[in-house]
């Protein structure tokens, strides 16, 4: 009866896109002169054959056209849609297109038509029949699949807190979570992360069980003399080969898509540590099948990708209108950035997880981007940040649809990274940024910062990073398409972030001292001092540095090793001794929580900790901070809901009895889990 239900609906499905591609032709006739419908009798005819042409020869023109498609970013798809409406034109009477511009053209209009009208009846986008194409393919390049062992995919929403997502499933903006604890198939729980409250680190210890000696999203290497920057393909790949032992979360034929670090799966896409290696297994672009085996599916992220731009400059507009702070300037081309992400890399990503599934992948894991991007932009629970929260809450019902599917059980895993706190900028409510404040408190000869860049911003180089590595023909004119914005070899997209690389590989000397921020976190270094500078040599070379941030009101507290004394946090009001377990006037770490301690003590003891390390203040009344960096939204450091995100797991998977408390005890739990479910390469404990 089941099965029978299922073919009724895709049988209703084929005929509403039938009428649907129908009707457009229609009125595209009408609206463009190079095409002519002369009948809806006709209409129906051509729609048909467009249907049985995607159906039948498209599959095998995108197996032999894929590294085309992929390494021309997905024009060469369109192209090829255009010659299928060409073709269909030629045999069809009553249908006339007058070239390839004008079968182009068709092809976007029928996807904004069928875009717009599948979305308002609730179809779902994802056609089964291509379903099946990604399937057969798939199961040709997977080998034999443990069915008995369910597999796991773990979808990470990048920035999400636990008490935002919380309020989103109360809400109705996180409608697939909501079911999912209202059916009593899932539990939400809150972990902790560490001190670095940021991607880099957290996915370091969730993906490979270790973080340490990672301070910070950035941070500067004194034995390297330069910058570490988690978001630069080769800084990354560095990273990863610093905390990897092989066995990391997704060592097992598991897969990594749209990661900072790849876990040591052996199936990667858009993973930044991996973007660089051309040893990776398979032919160029054989990840990105699953989406291409869709012929429409370039032509809908093109048709979404306009229009987040447009809501994304709508939304930028409404608050100048209404005067929304806190906020930041959104200009060019930061809307083409978050359509990049919210969108493409998204499109992309779930596409290839529908591979995943249907090779029987054991385990994979992905980050969905957009909403911290926006949120950093915007507002943490802004409109378009929620909306876009919606739009990947959408996604996970879309994966939990093809589950049913797959070629072995799955079971589906929500978590964060780190969540968010919002606040106006340091700069926006002092005037001046943390660079000068140490610049007018030392009077020292050069005092330089990193240019901030932005993540999603690195994920979009980090792609034509990706799409140009090979020895074929087509990656070398990728190569020769981004020479100029390549850097070390990789690209590198952002001017300021391009011109700090290229600066810092022509440096002959390091500057006198170094700020970099990482969300409200900051670090503060003096290059030309070897090994850690204690406080009282700090005292002795820039007396007025330390007094000058203790006694800024959007400095929360500072971190400095004593010679005397050991790790020292001082605050405006009071100093506590780690070491010591001692605290002299006020407890200047009560308002962070009470693991502050515990955290900012562990970073103390890392060898690339910056020699003072600066947490921006905390009010608890209104739940901001100060970012160090130009963002709404940030994270990085302590103070908030950064520091909590979440995790939504099965409901009769084992809980800790203890709150998990770190990254690296993150990782232990995930890797029990998988273990629990029958996955023996994870019973080790490694």
């Amino acid at each position: 009866m089941r099965r029978f239900a299922g073919r009724r609906a895709v049988f209703l499905r084929v005929m509403v896109v039938w009428l649907i591609t129908a009707t457009t032709l229609v009125l595209l006739s009408a609206l463009l002169s190079g095409v002519e419908v002369r009948s809806f009798g006709a209409a129906l005819i051509a729609a048909a054959l467009i249907g049985l042409f995607n159906a039948l020869v498209w599959p095998l023109l995108i197996r032999l056209a894929l590294p085309f498609t992929v390494v021309t970013l997905g024009v060469g798809v369109l192209v090829l849609n255009g010659a299928v409406i060409l073709a269909v034109a030629a045999i069809s009477r009553g249908f006339v297109v007058s070239g390839l511009l004008s079968g182009i053209i068709v092809v976007v209009g029928l996807t904004l038509i069928n875009t717009l009208v599948t979305s308002l009846l609730g179809i779902d986008d994802d056609d089964y029949f291509f379903r099946n194409v990604i399937k057969r393919q798939a199961r040709r390049s997977s080998g034999a699949i443990e069915k008995e062992v369910p597999g796991v995919l773990f979808l990470e929403v990048d920035g999400l807190a636990h008490a935002v997502v919380s309020r989103a499933i109360r809400d109705g903006n996180a409608p697939t979570l909501a079911r999912w604890l209202r059916e009593e198939s899932h539990r939400l729980i809150r972990w902790e992360t560490d001190w670095s409250s940021q991607t880099g680190a957290c996915q370091a210890g969730l993906l490979h069980g270790s973080n340490d000696n990672l301070p910070a999203f950035r941070w500067w290497e004194k034995d390297r003399n330069a910058p570490m920057v988690s978001n630069h393909p080769r800084d990354a790949m560095e990273i990863e080969r610093r905390v990897s032992n092989g066995h990391g979360l997704l060592a097992a034929d598991g897969a990594s898509r749209a990661n900072l670090l790849s876990g040591d799966a052996p199936h990667s896409l858009l993973t930044m540590s991996t973007v660089l290696r051309r040893d990776r297994p398979g032919r160029i672009g054989q990840d990105y099948f699953a989406y291409f085996a869709n012929p429409y599916n370039v032509a809908r992220t093109l048709v979404l990708f306009v229009g987040e731009v447009i809501s994304e400059c709508w939304s930028a507009a409404q608050q100048r209108r209404r005067d929304v702070r806190p906020r930041v300037r959104r200009t060019f081309p930061y809307p083409l950035v978050r359509a990049w992400t919210t969108v493409i890399q998204r499109d992309l990503q779930v596409q290839a997880l529908f591979g995943d599934l249907y090779a029987g992948r054991p385990v994979a894991y992905t980050t969905f981007l957009g909403y911290d991007e926006v949120a950093h932009h915007s507002g943490i629970e802004r409109p378009d940040t929620l909306a876009t929260l919606r739009e990947i809450d959408r996604q996970f019902a879309r994966i939990e649809a093809a589950v049913k599917d797959a070629s072995r059980p799955y079971y589906l895993v929500v978590l964060a990274d780190h969540g968010q706190t919002q606040g106006a900028t340091f700069e926006n409510r002092y005037g001046t940024t943390l660079e000068q404040l140490v610049a007018d408190a030392c009077a020292a000869e050069s005092v330089e910062s990193a240019a901030p860049g932005d993540e999603a911003l690195g994920y979009l180089s980090a792609s034509l990073t990706e799409a140009s590595r090979g020895e074929n023909a087509l990656a070398r004119t990728v190569r020769r398409a981004t020479e100029r914005r390549t850097v070390d070899g990789a690209v590198v997209i952002g001017k300021e972030e391009r011109e700090d690389i290229r600066r810092e590989k022509e440096r002959e000397a390091p500057p006198e001292i170094i700020v970099m921020a990482s969300g409200c976190l900051g670090l503060i270094s003096f290059p030309r001092e070897s090994g850690r500078v204690t406080l009282e040599r700090i005292h002795e070379v820039y007396p007025h540095l330390i007094s000058a941030l203790r006694d800024h009101p959007g400095i929360g507290f500072l971190l400095a090793r004593s010679e005397r004394y050991g790790a020292v946090v001082i605050g405006e009001q009071g100093l506590g001794f780690l070491d010591e377990d001692r605290v002299e006037g006020e407890d200047t770490l009560a308002p962070f929580g009470p693991n502050a301690a515990r955290h900012v003590k562990r970073t103390d003891a890392f060898p690339n900790c910056a020699d003072i390390m600066v947490n921006s203040s905390y009010w608890p009344e209104t739940g901001e901070v100060a970012a160090f960096e130009d963002l709404v939204g940030s994270h990085g450091g302590l103070g908030g809901p950064q520091s909590y995100p979440f995790v939504l797991v099965p409901r009769d998977w084992a809980l800790p009895t203890e709150p998990i408390i770190g990254a690296e005890a993150m990782h232990l739990q995930m890797r029990r889990w998988l273990a629990d479910l029958g996955h023996e390469a994870y019973r080790d404990g490694t």
